[in-house]
């Protein structure tokens, strides 16, 4: 017998040990259900890491497992687990949510039963725009028989993959793929070096590379609430158009409270246009505190107004000397463009970024 369970997420890793017994087992499962499909072992994530993202008031997590109550343990073997993530802010249509089954329990019905649970939150609480996030195997762009390929016309995913099968079953539409990059560290030096001049010169005077770790500077704080503000609306969407997403300093300065609970450290580029004094681009990298661990390239973007001069190449080679300077030993970065952003594939592609996966962002509207 089957049952959906919510968890009482703990707050820190020393809460109750059945609290904390219960999440770790959440976090192994959804890194199972994902290794299981693009094979990248270097990509999953430990409950340690995990925990302080569930706890943003903005966007606070909702987590579920499915239990096996037959199964030969105290409280039943978590065979699946998913969540709910959705704005607090008054209003917010969309919401996302994500299943994973445990590989050796696929096929039985549990991944319906989440979904069914999770899709009846959603429909409850009266969001109107659902998304999720699906890995795949597929490298690279695809197209013809056997693949579904994006509405953008950039990146396709094989149409036999479990996720893609249970997706399009359930009324959900595919808008877009993302491809996950890696760059294996240490990186050319030459090549490195010959970037950043060539970004350098043509960025010129008019632009400034700052950078930090932990909590925004008091004087940039504005600026990366802009900026993060910004990803919502600058960054490529395909067709599945969100709400602006409002970042203020205050929202800035708990998401980073929360963040200094994790083993990682938050790595920060952002380039200053001097003559404005205002920031116009960034780039944020989280540096595990294990060095067997990859370094995860996160939000980045440059604003619209202040594209072709090079920024985003200036930014990833500084992100990538900072990290081999100051946080040596770990094996890779990896990061996730979407497929149709050429620009930012560009520079990954001369830094000597390859493709290992994808991940296929898909829709529901009621």
């Amino acid at each position: 017998m089957y049952r959906v369970v919510e968890l009482d997420v703990p707050t820190t890793m020393t809460d109750d040990p059945a609290k904390v017994r219960a999440f770790r087992e959440w976090v192994d499962v959804s890194n199972r259900s994902e290794v299981a499909v693009h094979g990248l072992a270097e990509l999953a994530w430990k409950a340690e890491e995990q925990l302080p993202l569930q706890h943003d008031p903005e966007a606070p997590s909702r987590l579920f497992v499915v239990r096996d109550e037959t199964a030969d343990s105290e409280d039943g073997g978590i065979v699946a687990a998913g969540a709910y993530d959705s704005k607090t802010a008054e209003g917010t249509p969309n919401c996302w949510i994500s299943i994973g089954v445990d590989p050796e329990h696929r096929r039985r019905g549990i991944g319906t039963l989440l979904a069914d649970h999770i899709e009846g939150i959603a429909r409850a609480e009266g969001r109107t725009q659902w998304k999720t996030y699906a890995v795949s195997r597929q490298v690279g762009p695809a197209a013809g028989p056997g693949y579904v390929v994006a509405p953008t016309g950039f990146g396709a995913v094989p149409s036999d993959e479990p996720g893609v099968r249970f997706l399009t079953g359930r009324g959900w539409r595919f808008g877009q793929v993302n491809r996950i990059s890696r760059l294996a560290l240490p990186a050319d030096h030459s090549v490195v070096q010959t970037l950043h001049e060539r970004a350098s010169t043509a960025a010129g005077p008019d632009y400034r590379v700052h950078t930090w770790t932990g909590r925004t500077p008091t004087e940039w704080q504005a600026g990366i609430a802009l900026l993060e503000t910004r990803m919502s609306t600058d960054a490529p969407e395909g067709d599945m158009e969100e709400p602006e997403d409002v970042w203020t300093v205050e929202r800035l300065q708990e998401h980073e409270e929360h963040l200094e609970g994790s083993p990682r450290t938050l790595l920060t580029v952002a380039i200053e246009h001097v003559p404005s004094t205002t920031l116009v681009g960034f780039t944020q990298l989280s540096v595990p505190d294990d060095r067997d661990q990859p370094v995860f390239q996160w939000d980045t973007l440059v604003l619209k107004e202040h594209r072709g001069h090079r920024l985003g190449w200036l930014l990833k080679v500084v992100g990538i000397e900072t990290i081999e300077r100051d946080h040596p030993g770990h094996p890779s970065i990896v990061t996730f463009n979407a497929e149709e952003n050429r620009p930012m594939l560009d520079v990954n592609e001369a830094v000597g970024f390859v493709g290992v996966g994808s991940e296929g962002i898909w829709e529901r509207k009621v």
